[in-house]
C-alpha cells in the first residue's frame, strides 16, 4: 500500500525517482562502455561485455606466455596452472559483470519499497527525493572514477607489484610472469601486460564496486535519518522493513566473487607450497566479517528506528490489550454477557487471540533489519567456492569409498 497521497503527479514524480535509482547506470566508464557499444541504457550487451573485458584481460596473457613457453610448463607455475590468476580472470571478472546486471534490478526494487510500503510519510517525500538525487551525483562522479584510477594504475600498482614480487620471492619459485635472476625478480612479457594491465584493469573494476557499496550505505544512512512510518504489528518482525534482507540476494555475484578470489588464492598456496585448507581459518573468517560489514552493516542504521517501533508498540498494544482483558474478564467471567449471547461461536475469544499473536509479533521484533537466513546465505555463499578444495583433504576416491561405507 503507498502512502503517497497528494495527487497522482505528487506520486508519479517520486515514485520515478526510485524507478530510476541505480548503483551501477552512471560513472565515465558505464559512459564509455556505451559508446563501445558494450553496453546500453538497460545493461543489455551483457554476453559481448563479458567476452570483450575477460578477453581484454586474460588473452595477452596466455600468448604472450605461450609465445614464452611458460603457458604449460617450463617454470614451476605454469600460466594455465596458476589457479589464482585463472579464478581472478575466468571466474570472479565475469561474475562481477554479471552482477552488475542483478544489483541494477533488485536494489531498485528495494527503494521502491520504501514508498510501496507507505515507509516514507508524505512530508518525508521531498528529502527522500534529495537522497535519491544526491545518491546519483555521487555515483556518476568523475572525480571518484578518477582517483580510483590514480590509486590502482599509479599507487596500487607499485604496491601490489612488490607485494607479489616478495611473495615469489620468499617462496624462491618462478612463474609464468616473473623468474628469478641476479637482480631480483624479471618479469616475462606476459608479466608487464600482468602488472601494468591486466590486474590494475581488474582492481579498478574490482574497487569499483566497493563504491557502489559506499553510495549505497550512504543512501541507506540518510534514508535512516527520516521520520519513517513503521507498523510494529507487520509479520516480517522488522516493522515492515524485512524487505532490506533482499540486499543480500541482490549482492550474491558479488558476494560469490569475492569466494572465487579466496580460493583461488588459496588452492595457490595448497599446490604449490604445501599449505592445508586449514591453515586459512583466519583468512576466510575475516573475509566473512568484511562481507557482513560493508552488506549488512548499513542496515544496521535502522536499528534505533526499529527499536522505537518496539517500544511504541509494546506501549500502545500493551494499553489495548489491558483495555481488551478487562472488558472481556467482565463479560465472559464476572457475567456481564446477555443472557442470550452464547460464548460458543462468539468472536470475541478469536479477537483476544487475534490480539495475543500481535503482542507476540511486536516482542519478537528484531534489532537489526535481516534475519538469520540471511547471514547463512552469506557465509555459504562466500564459502560455496571454497568447497571443492575440501578435497585436497582427502582424496576423492577415499571419500567416495566412505560414503558407500556409510550407505550401505
Amino acid at each position: 500500500m503507498c502512502y503517497l497521497g497528494t495527487g497522482d503527479m505528487k506520486e508519479s514524480e517520486y515514485f520515478k525517482k526510485s524507478q530510476d535509482f541505480s548503483l551501477v547506470l552512471g560513472g565515465p566508464l558505464y559512459q564509455l562502455l556505451i559508446r563501445a557499444r558494450l553496453e546500453d541504457s538497460a545493461l543489455g550487451h551483457l554476453k559481448r561485455r563479458i567476452v570483450v573485458i575477460t578477453l581484454f584481460a586474460w588473452l595477452p596473457l596466455f600468448l604472450l606466455s605461450l609465445l614464452d613457453g611458460k603457458a604449460l610448463g617450463g617454470v614451476r607455475i605454469p600460466f594455465l596452472y596458476d589457479f589464482e590468476v585463472q579464478a581472478r580472470f575466468l571466474l570472479a571478472l565475469p561474475l562481477l559483470i554479471v552482477a552488475e546486471l542483478m544489483v541494477h534490478k533488485r536494489i531498485r526494487t528495494i527503494v521502491q519499497q520504501f514508498l510501496d510500503r507507505g515507509i516514507i510519510p508524505e512530508e518525508s517525500l521531498p528529502r527522500f527525493g534529495a537522497i535519491i538525487d544526491s545518491a546519483m551525483r555521487v555515483r556518476n562522479s568523475i572525480a571518484v572514477e578518477v582517483a580510483l584510477l590514480l590509486v590502482v594504475f599509479v599507487g596500487g600498482h607499485f604496491i601490489w607489484s612488490a607485494m607479489s614480487v616478495m611473495e615469489k620471492a620468499a617462496q624462491e619459485t618462478a612463474t609464468w610472469y616473473a623468474a628469478n635472476s641476479d637482480a631480483g625478480m624479471r618479469l616475462s612479457p606476459a608479466g608487464y601486460w600482468y602488472g601494468f594491465v591486466s590486474r590494475p584493469a581488474f582492481q579498478f573494476i574490482f574497487i569499483r564496486w566497493y563504491f557502489r557499496l559506499f553510495v549505497w550505505a550512504r543512501f541507506l544512512w540518510q534514508v535512516s535519518r527520516l521520520n519513517l512510518h513503521l507498523i510494529p504489528t507487520h509479520p516480517d518482525r522488522a516493522a515492515g522493513l524485512g524487505f532490506l534482507s533482499v540486499s543480500v540476494y541482490a549482492m550474491s555475484l558479488f558476494i560469490l566473487a569475492l569466494g572465487v578470489l579466496l580460493s583461488g588464492m588459496v588452492a595457490n598456496r595448497i599446490f604449490y607450497t604445501g599449505a592445508k585448507l586449514m591453515d586459512f581459518k583466519l583468512e576466510a573468517i575475516a573475509l566473512i566479517a568484511i562481507v557482513m560489514m560493508v552488506v549488512l552493516g548499513p542496515l544496521l542504521a535502522f536499528t534505533p528506528h526499529l527499536m522505537r517501533a518496539k517500544r511504541a508498540g509494546l506501549r500502545e498494544y500493551g494499553k489495548l490489550a489491558s483495555r481488551y482483558v478487562e472488558e472481556f474478564d467482565q463479560k465472559w467471567v464476572r457475567g456481564g454477557a446477555a443472557v442470550d449471547e452464547q460464548l460458543i461461536g462468539s468472536g470475541d475469544i478469536q479477537s483476544l487471540a487475534d490480539l495475543g499473536n500481535s503482542f507476540e509479533i511486536i516482542r519478537g521484533i528484531r534489532p537489526i533489519p535481516f534475519s538469520r537466513e540471511a547471514v547463512i546465505q552469506l557465509i555459504v555463499i562466500i564459502l560455496l567456492p571454497v568447497l571443492p578444495l575440501t578435497l585436497t583433504m582427502m582424496p576423492l576416491e577415499e571419500l567416495i569409498t566412505k560414503l558407500f561405507g556409510v550407505i550401505f
